[in-house]
């Protein structure tokens, strides 16, 4: 397509030079900039061209970034990007050194709000308002909120908040799965019919299919409604909440958008517009499947094909796929087991346990708070519920974690996916912190597998355990080791040697295994004894396995893929006597890791496997090291 209007639009200043009626080629342009882009590099697809006429409105309607824009997770903001000045910058979109996939502050000054999680821009958002408020300033601040984000409780805290402080602020819900009957609002032709008498019925319908989305206490409205003879509109329960309701309206006629949008920032308090959208809008493939296309790869824009790097083997499978049969096979066995959870089940693996469990798979929503105190309620009931959650958002759940699992001792199993450097998602989603939050809690057993078929011992081992268990893992594809036909629990706190060495010992965990044993391999080329352990359990420690590789090698070297404040390495140190033997910690320094291809980030950070050589040999001692040079 030919971009006639986009080519000149360097920002929102641009686009306002345009008559209403060309907007809708503007919002054409940019989904079809949208295809082209994320057709060659991969990225948030279907959101993004959900949400492209709301972007594009937005901008339209409002002095941006006098004016505040604050968006829910992120990955509806490729629009607002390409809007924004760095349209000639979206080749680069989550590759290493290029712009971020998601909102960021310093990126530019029209992402008011860094974004990653969900839930978080009706509070963001508040506190901007609050703020201006206090300055005696007059800008507009508007929170784009996903039903999705819906789902998680810290998004009616901001609403209760906001409906108390009465001050201006501006939600944009975009609805693209709560498909509700028509209703007229205060911008009478902008929006749609009042329900009629006649119409009852198909309202209620309509209401309970809106109140389902809320799984906690939309069904208690709709009974106390019924009871009280009630007619439930959805703006009610935003209105209930101190918010003026408008809607729902067309989330994809960018005309009738920008209108709204003019109109609603001229009012006072606490306005909420809800507009229907399709999730995928404008490309059919994505309308169709909007899981699939949510986050797609490489494709080809014609055929909606996906691109495919040849192979000269079959890879490995991913250790997502391997937590999922091995969750369905211990289900078989075992009765108790029940999984959760919040919103990613195909994500996460459990999707399999939904189609052959159906009544012990739980999805909550994107709620991890109450994912985790609801499997605490289910082991107290004598189950083996097991928490399948990315690390970065298992760690909004710490509170539950620790009070009611863990002071309990109530046997949950934490399934940690997307552990490590996730990659292109950057540093809202890599998971480096669990080791560190995780294993200062008493009861908590942490523990990490070198492979994917010490993931499914280590899944048996945490069932056994009857108590509570956390179990991280990479995303991606594993190493391609032998899968043993039958899982065995493992000896809980005992690690392996995989190797001797007279210089130095690695100590390695999780992911790091592999590298370290490559890394080693480089070493001993260089004339260096070496040896390496997969510890396999950050917690409890394996003090005598220490001990004993502190009595062969003077030095320990501890390598992992979690920040070393608080990490496996800290453990260590913890568990060895002072003096016993001098310890090197590597692994994520007290900074955010950017975003880009996992393998360049490892290599950046100095732990992939020939940069821990390099560290290693730089750090021993001089002696050593003029001996190992020819």
């Amino acid at each position: 397509m030919i971009m006639e209007l986009l080519q000149e639009i360097n920002s929102p200043a641009d686009l306002k030079k345009l008559k209403p009626e060309r907007l809708p080629q503007v919002a054409a342009e940019v989904r079809a900039f949208i295809l082209d882009t994320v057709s060659k590099l991969g990225g948030h697809l279907a959101s993004s061209l959900g949400a492209t006429d709301i972007t594009v409105a937005l901008h339209y309607a409002f002095e941006t970034p006098k004016d505040r824009l604050v968006w829910d997770t992120g990955h509806q903001t490729y629009a607002h990007k390409i809007l924004t000045g760095r349209r000639d910058r979206m080749g680069t979109i989550r590759q290493f050194g290029g712009l971020s996939g998601f909102l960021k502050r310093s990126e530019s000054e029209y992402d008011a709000f860094g974004a990653g999680h969900a839930s978080t821009a009706i509070s963001a958002a508040l506190g901007m308002a609050v703020a201006r408020d206090l300055k005696g300033e007059k800008n507009k601040v508007v929170a784009v909120v996903s039903d999705g984000c819906m789902t998680g409780g810290e998004a009616y805290e901001g609403l209760q908040n906001a409906g108390q402080v009465q001050t201006d602020i501006i939600v944009v819900l975009n609805d693209n799965q709560m498909f509700i009957s028509n209703r007229v609002g205060a911008l009478g032709a902008f929006l749609s019919k009042l329900l009629t008498l006649g119409a009852v019925r198909d309202a209620e319908h309509s209401v309970k299919k809106f109140l389902a989305r809320f799984h906690f206490w939309g069904g208690s409205i709709l009974r106390v409604a019924k009871r009280a003879k009630v007619l439930l509109f959805p703006g009610m329960l935003f209105e209930e909440m101190g918010f003026t309701y408008f809607g729902p309206v067309d989330g994809h006629d960018v005309e009738q958008l920008a209108s709204v949008f003019k109109h609603v920032k001229q009012l006072k308090g606490p306005i909420l517009v809800h507009c229907v959208t399709k999730k995928g809008k404008g490309y059919a493939a994505a309308e169709e499947d909007q899981y699939t296309w949510h986050g797609p790869g490489k494709f080809d824009v014609a055929t909606a094909t996906f691109l495919k790097t040849p192979m000269t083997k079959t890879p490995p499978s991913a250790y997502t796929a391997i937590f999922g049969r091995a969750v369905v096979r211990e289900a078989e066995n075992d009765p108790r087991i029940v999984g959760i959870t919040a919103a990613m089940p195909e994500g996460t693996g459990l999707d399999g346990l939904r189609d052959r469990f159906p009544n012990r798979y739980f999805d909550v929503g994107l709620a991890e708070e109450h994912a985790v105190t609801f499997a605490a309620g289910l082991a107290s009931e004598g189950y083996r519920p097991i928490v399948a959650i990315y690390s970065t958002f298992l760690q909004r759940a710490y509170d539950q974690i620790e009070h009611d699992v863990c002071l309990q001792k109530l046997p949950v199993i934490l399934c940690l996916d997307r552990a490590g450097l996730v990659g292109e998602d950057g540093p809202t989603h890599h998971g480096v912190f669990d080791y560190s939050y995780l294993r200062m809690i008493p009861g908590m057993t942490v523990m990490a597998p070198a492979d994917e078929n010490e993931l499914q011992h280590m899944l048996r081992t945490a069932i056994e355990l009857n108590a509570p268990v956390s179990i991280r893992y990479p995303r991606g594809n594993g190493i391609g080791v032998a899968m043993d036909a039958q899982p065995k629990a493992l000896p809980v706190g005992k690690g392996v040697r995989l190797k001797d060495g007279s210089d130095v010992t690695l100590l390695a965990i999780g992911n790091r295994v592999h590298p370290a044993l490559e890394a080693a391999q480089i070493l001993e080329d260089k004339g260096y004894s070496v040896g390496v352990v997969n510890m396999r359990f950050v917690k409890p420690m394996d003090v005598e396995l220490l001990k004993m590789c502190a009595a062969k090698t003077p030095r320990l070297v501890t390598i992992e893929d979690n920040v070393i404040q608080g990490g496996f390495g800290c453990a260590v140190l913890e568990a060895l006597t002072p003096g016993r033997a001098e310890v090197m910690r590597l692994g994520i320094e007290d900074a955010f890791v950017e975003h880009g291809a996992p393998h360049l980030l490892y290599d950046a950070i100095g732990l992939s496997a020939p940069k821990i050589a390099e560290r290693v040999a730089a750090w021993l001692p001089q002696k050593a090291r003029a001996a190992a040079i020819p």
